[in-house]
């Protein structure tokens, strides 16, 4: 299961960003959205999205996670420009972004990747759309590249701090200096390669090893009131009780085991409970 960088919803302040107009801009192209595709998630777009997840038969939350973005099939045409030589590689295991022209070295910068839980996807893209300052999160600029499921970019960051570790929720964040001159190089159309090994998970469930996994599932149970334990990395009963009940809430099946479903829905509601903006 891999993720879109963030879900984005209805909140106070609205979200705002490049992957909201990506979103607003497919919905216009279906014929759900008739407002401004100004980049804000305000609730004329909530309510085109709901009417578009009614008509694909998902659930109608108004939320655009991983199923609605690959429902959406966000158009990823490009221009015909050839990105001029240039090629990007991006090693998330290395939390490195080198840039070549004609096979040639030109320059390396260092990045932050995908958490486990939010991967950023491994594979061949290109940039697709190049945005100035959008602010917050996204840094001083932004580059939108074609996974077809969600809206990843290369981007700048107003959390410098995570540079150089898997923080992200799927976007490739750089220093704003470094992105700045990437952006100022490259063009649309140019190749992004995005090598690394690609998570999966493990399924959490009794009897398992303890581990690094289950704490953070332990901390997110807490932070939304299933968990009121110690976070000691170890899947018993208390854990799984906590699992089982946030699963009847969520209408999943209470099996009390993690899986890719689980955890999807466990970093949505985690996500909305805090009101994360970092994608």
């Amino acid at each position: 299961m891999l993720f879109s960088s963030r879900f984005l919803r209805l909140m106070t302040p609205y979200l705002s960003g490049p992957d909201v107009k990506a979103v607003q801009e497919r919905l216009v192209d279906l014929g759900y959205y008739k407002g401004r595709v100004d980049g804000v998630f305000d609730p004329a777009t909530a309510n085109a999205v709901v009417a578009f997840q009614k008509s694909r038969g998902l659930k109608a939350d108004g939320v655009v996670g991983p199923d609605t973005w690959s429902a959406l099939g966000t158009d990823m045409a490009v221009s015909a420009a050839p990105g001029q030589g240039y090629r990007i590689f991006i090693d998330t295991e290395r939390f490195r972004l080198s840039l070549f022209k004609d096979g040639v070295h030109q320059a390396a910068w260092p990045v932050a990747v995908g958490k486990p839980s939010t991967p950023t996807p491994i594979g061949d893209w290109v940039i697709t759309e190049k945005i100035m300052n959008p602010g917050g999160p996204f840094g001083a600029r932004w580059m939108r590249i074609s996974v077809p499921w969600g809206g990843y970019g290369i981007h700048g960051t107003d959390n410098p701090a995570s540079i150089g570790t898997a923080a992200s929720h799927g976007c490739i964040r750089m220093y704003n200096e470094d992105v700045i001159k990437l952006y100022d190089i490259v063009g649309i159309g140019t190749p992004v390669k995005i090598t690394g090994r690609v998570f999966t998970g493990r399924l959490l469930q009794i009897g398992i090893p303890p581990g690094s996994d289950i704490v953070q599932v332990q901390q997110r149970l807490q932070t939304l009131g299933y968990y009121k334990e110690e976070l000691d990395g170890q899947f018993g009963p208390t854990t799984r009780n906590a699992v089982i009940a946030f699963q009847r809430v969520r209408g999943l099946v209470p099996d009390g085991i993690v899986g890719p479903r689980t955890y999807e829905e466990l970093e949505k509601a985690y996500d909305q409970a805090l009101g994360l903006r970092y994608p």
